[in-house]
C-alpha cells in the first residue's frame, strides 16, 4: 500500500511537468519569432561595410580615444650582413615605411572610404585632428623614405625598425535601415556603447613626416634571432618592440629630427 501511494505521487508530478512543457516551448518559439527579423551585429557590420541598399545611414560613434598609441613593429629596411667580421662597419640603409588610416571591424580590417561608413570615419577624424596633433583622416598613404649611413656592430646583422604613432579611437557602429525590422530601424554593432570597433589615425609631424619610433637594430650572428632573420622570406615581417628582442639584440633609437622631410 505504501509503495503504491508513493508510485501514485510520483506519476502526478510527471503529469504536471509534461503539462507545462508545451507552454514553455510555445513561449520560446514566440521569443525566437519576435527576434528573427532583427539585424544581428554581424549583419550590421556587413551591411555597413558593403554600403548596403537596405541602409539609410551608417555611422561610427566614438566612445573613447588614446593618442600616441604605437602600431606594429615593422622591419623597414633590408638586412645588412657584417657577420664573421671583428670590426664595426659603416653601412648605408634605404629605409621605407608608410602609414594610412586603418579601421578594425568585428570581421577584420577595412579602409574603404567610398561608403557612408567611410564618410563617418573621416568626420570623426576631423574631431581629433588639432594644431598639436595632426592626424591622417582619410585612406591616403603617407610615406617615410630616406637613406642613412650608420654603424653596424662586429659580427652582426643590422636593419631599421619602425612603429608608427597613432590616435586610437574606439566605439561602435550605428546603422539606420530604410525599412523597420520588427518595428525598429536603428541597430548597433557590436552593441550600443561598445568600444570594440577601432579606427587608427596615423599622427603626422608638422613637416609632413609620419610620427613614430625609429630605431637601428643589431642582431648578433650565430644566434636564434639571426637564424630567424635569414630564414624569413618577408621583407616587412613583424618583430619584437624596442628593447624587447632579448640579450642578443641591441636597439638604438634614431630621433625623428634627424630624418629629412619628404
Amino acid at each position: 500500500m505504501t509503495r503504491a501511494g508513493r508510485g501514485s505521487h510520483r506519476s502526478k508530478k510527471k503529469r504536471v511537468t509534461l503539462a507545462l512543457a508545451p507552454v514553455a516551448a510555445v513561449a520560446v518559439a514566440a521569443a525566437l519569432m519576435n527576434s528573427a527579423g532583427a539585424a544581428t551585429a554581424s549583419e550590421v557590420t556587413a551591411d555597413c561595410s558593403a554600403d548596403s541598399d537596405k541602409l539609410e545611414n551608417c555611422e561610427f560613434v566614438d566612445v573613447q580615444f588614446k593618442r600616441n598609441s604605437l602600431g606594429p613593429n615593422e622591419r623597414v629596411s633590408a638586412v645588412t650582413d657584417n657577420c664573421a667580421s671583428t670590426a664595426t662597419a659603416s653601412k648605408t640603409f634605404n629605409v621605407s615605411a608608410s602609414v594610412t588610416r586603418t579601421i578594425q571591424l568585428e570581421d577584420g580590417f577595412t579602409a574603404d572610404a567610398g561608403t557612408k561608413l567611410g564618410d563617418s570615419f573621416f568626420e570623426i577624424g576631423v574631431k581629433f585632428s588639432t594644431s598639436e596633433t595632426n592626424i591622417t583622416r582619410d585612406d591616403k598613404t603617407t610615406t617615410l623614405a630616406f637613406s642613412r649611413t650608420d654603424t653596424v656592430q662586429a659580427d652582426s646583422l643590422a636593419f631599421f625598425m619602425w612603429s608608427a604613432k597613432r590616435t586610437d579611437v574606439s566605439g561602435f557602429l550605428r546603422a539606420t535601415y530604410k525599412e523597420a525590422q520588427d518595428g525598429q530601424k536603428v541597430f548597433f554593432a557590436p552593441s550600443e556603447g561598445a568600444t570594440s570597433v577601432h579606427v587608427f589615425y596615423p599622427q603626422i609631424l608638422k613637416n609632413g613626416t609620419p610620427d613614430g619610433r625609429l630605431w637601428l637594430r643589431n642582431v648578433q650572428c650565430g644566434t636564434p634571432e639571426a637564424s630567424g632573420l635569414r630564414n624569413s622570406t618577408r621583407a616587412l615581417r613583424s618583430e619584437p618592440g624596442f628593447g624587447q628582442a632579448g640579450e642578443n639584440v641591441t636597439d638604438m633609437e634614431i630621433p625623428l629630427s634627424e630624418i629629412p622631410a619628404p
